[in-house]
């Protein structure tokens, strides 16, 4: 199954403002902590480990 790499929410910047005032006041480190937090969360939401480690990979080659 092809990787969805489009908006695919109806809110992207809406979404990603959230995200970004959820790190306000967090140091380095406790952001990093929520960042792997909401990563195993909606990794768990997806609950499909191909397409998990299909996007690990393509992650990682947009490093």
């Amino acid at each position: 199954m092809p990787l969805i790499t489009e908006p695919h929410i109806p809110d992207p910047d809406g979404f990603y403002a959230a995200w970004l005032q959820a790190h306000e006041g967090l140091s380095d480190g406790a952001s990093a902590d929520l960042n792997a937090r909401l990563v195993l969360l909606l990794a768990n939401q997806c609950g499909d480990q191909a397409t998990l480690l299909a996007c690990i990979a393509a992650a990682r080659e947009a490093a």
